[in-house]
């Protein structure tokens, strides 16, 4: 086990802290850090009012957005980092801030972060861009267990999430997104504010959960009708949807079947979705 090292100096450089622990970027683990306090800052404000809030950050690096959250009134932080590397430096910050800050060394695509803090729960984060996607779904499946989630992606990405039907980025992720959540872009950024600075740029995105959220079963069926619809976009219904009841759950559903998925809203695929369930579970 390794010993938290002394608390870092207040004033030490987000700089000087890589440099120190020679933290270089690691492109395996999607990594770019965010390091101007004042768009750390931004980010920890976008995440609304924290006080009594228990916040989660995944893949805190050097600890430039753990800094700004801690400046916030949030009850706690906890961070979650799979790098050694880094979980040393976070070891060192939450020496400075005993109690408030708490380090958990996991691949957070192998963890329920849900168990990690009691609720009122959020997740703020910087997100690595290679897992970005499968955990935000994984997130979607538990909206029920946080209050919001303020997500960091490749500006695409974001654009994926809040997309509108008929337009170049509605997909299963728009869908699956906005089900369960009211979703907006908050803020976008460009590529030199990170170091190393990627090749795109990144947006932050708000997702706050409906007060009514789906059963894991209708959850799953939402899965599968929404997979089947996008799978061959410029398939019709009719066909991109045979291999799940096709023309009868189209025909549950209320919806033609010479349309196409990305013609759809999110009403539309909710009626799809429980039409499948039913069609899964005739006795539900």
């Amino acid at each position: 086990m390794t010993l938290p090292s002394p608390g870092v100096a207040p004033q030490e450089s987000l700089r000087d802290v890589i440099a120190r622990h020679g933290l270089d970027a690691r492109k395996s683990l999607g990594q770019h850090f965010l390091l101007d306090p004042g768009i750390t800052g931004r980010i920890a404000s976008m995440a609304g009012r924290l006080e009594g809030v228990n916040v989660v950050e995944v893949g805190p690096g050097p600890g430039g957005l753990t800094r700004a959250l801690l400046q916030t009134p949030a009850a706690s932080v906890t961070v979650v980092e799979v790098d050694p590397r880094a979980i040393i430096i976070m070891n060192e910050l939450a020496a400075s801030h005993p109690g408030r800050l708490h380090v958990i060394e996991a691949d957070a695509m192998r963890r329920d972060l849900s168990t990690l803090c009691p609720a009122p729960r959020q997740i703020v984060a910087n997100l690595p861009y290679n897992v970005g996607t499968p955990l935000l779904i994984g997130w979607l499946r538990q909206a029920t267990c946080w209050a919001r989630l303020t997500l960091m992606f490749q500006l695409e990405v974001a654009q994926r999430i809040c997309a509108s039907p008929d337009s170049d980025h509605y997909g299963r992720l728009a869908v699956l997104s906005q089900w369960v959540a009211r979703c907006g872009i908050v803020m976008t950024i460009p590529p030199g504010a990170f170091f190393p600075p990627p090749k795109v740029h990144s947006a932050v995105v708000n997702l706050i959960p409906h007060a009514s959220q789906p059963s894991a079963a209708l959850f799953r069926a939402m899965e599968q009708v929404t997979a089947a619809a996008f799978g061959q976009r410029r398939k019709m219904l009719r066909g991109a949807l045979r291999g799940i009841g096709g023309d009868a759950l189209l025909e549950a559903a209320d919806i033609a079947g010479n349309r196409r998925a990305e013609t759809l809203d999110i009403a539309d695929f909710d009626r799809l979705a429980h039409a499948h369930l039913q069609r899964l579970s005739p006795a539900t």
